[in-house]
């Protein structure tokens, strides 16, 4: 990072701060590959102590340190406050002798720190979070080859910190790809008006039930429902109400069947019912028990006016030797039948 690109001014460390912010460093537990870059700062410059460091509003906090045995200290006993207010490597050969430093608590008391040398942790876009430091208990100073080495780790701890905040963010990214698929699937599976199964989805799921009953797993039915006389509801109310009472008639089937039957809205005023683990005659109680529903209830009240629908099922068994096309056109044939008897009846296999 060039010196001319760091922001460090009094007025703009409500903006550090929201950079520091955002690579969500604070507080959060030891790692090996912060504490081993402080290890070899340590060893590089000959120093006892050795810190990663990051300037909060009010305290200063280190993510990793060597010789100090504390995670925080205070601000008004932090060099590192003043170092991150230049560019550059910042190097205080004797803290006795610096009046910055030299009634500081860490200087006069223990651990009585006599050296600092500390190279800025700088985001990418231009601000002094804190710094890698390090520390000594006499006077002295840092070769070349040990100034270059502590400003490349220096870089090497900002290096990690994008990575990980990279990490993070592509994270979040494969989050929401993994919501937005889900909502495109259930789109692609369900019909738009009702919520239920559409017809491609629900021909993946017969498909599905028809190779578990080709195992002799269980039994399992078809119900095909058609809603009698829909077009004179369309015809005198409008499409809106129409919609509305097959989003009702919807709610009522939600009701009605059981969590592990599968409800699809087949095509216009038609509804085909899978009924895994169930026999002709359970599934014609639960036919009866609908008709049952629709007498005594309306679907839905249009300025004082009640809608009342009957219904028109076919009823057939899914077995071991039925295909989808073969089972779909039994079920059509005995709705069919239910349409010639009048209709608001229930037509099932013999």
């Amino acid at each position: 990072m060039s010196e001319n690109k760091i922001h460090c001014s009094v007025e703009q460390d409500d903006q550090r701060l929201l950079a520091l912010h955002r690579y969500q460093i604070l507080d959060t537990p030891e790692e090996p590959a912060f504490d081993d870059i402080v290890e070899i700062a340590s060893l590089i410059c000959e120093a006892p102590v050795a810190v990663i460091n990051f300037i909060d509003r009010n305290r200063q906090w280190f993510k990793s340190e060597k010789g100090l045995g504390v995670r925080e200290t205070p601000l008004d006993v932090s060099i590192c406050a003043h170092a991150i207010l230049q560019p550059g490597l910042f190097v205080v050969p004797d803290t006795t002798l610096d009046p910055r430093f030299s009634n500081n608590p860490l200087v006069t008391g223990h651990p009585y720190l006599r050296f600092y040398a500390g190279a800025l942790l700088v985001s990418s876009d231009g601000y002094p979070l804190g710094t890698l430091c390090v520390l000594d208990y006499t006077p002295r100073t840092l070769s070349e080859p040990q100034r270059f080495a502590l400003q490349a780790l220096a870089n090497q701890v900002m290096a990690h910190m994008e990575l990980m905040q990279a990490h993070r963010e592509q994270a979040i990214l494969i989050r929401d790809l993994k919501a937005m698929q889900s909502e495109l699937s259930k789109y692609a599976s369900t019909d738009p008006l009702t919520g239920l199964l559409n017809r491609r989805a629900f021909q993946q799921r017969l498909n599905q039930e028809l190779a578990l009953i080709k195992r002799g797993t269980h039994s399992a039915v078809l119900m095909l429902i058609d809603l009698d006389f829909f077009k004179e509801i369309n015809d005198t109310f409008g499409h809106q109400i129409g919609d509305q009472v097959l989003m009702n008639f919807s709610k009522v089937c939600s009701d009605t069947f059981r969590q592990a039957d599968v409800i699809s809205r087949w095509g216009g005023e038609e509804f085909l019912i899978m009924l895994p683990m169930t026999t002709v005659d359970e599934a014609r109680v639960v036919a009866d028990r609908l008709h049952k529903i629709l007498d005594a209830t309306s679907i839905l009240d249009v300025n004082g006016s009640s809608i009342y629908l009957s219904i028109s099922v076919g009823v057939s068994a899914l077995t071991d030797y039925s295909t989808v096309e073969d089972s779909l056109q039994r079920v059509d044939s005995l709705l069919y039948r239910a349409k010639n008897n009048g209709r608001n009846c229930t037509v099932t296999e013999c």
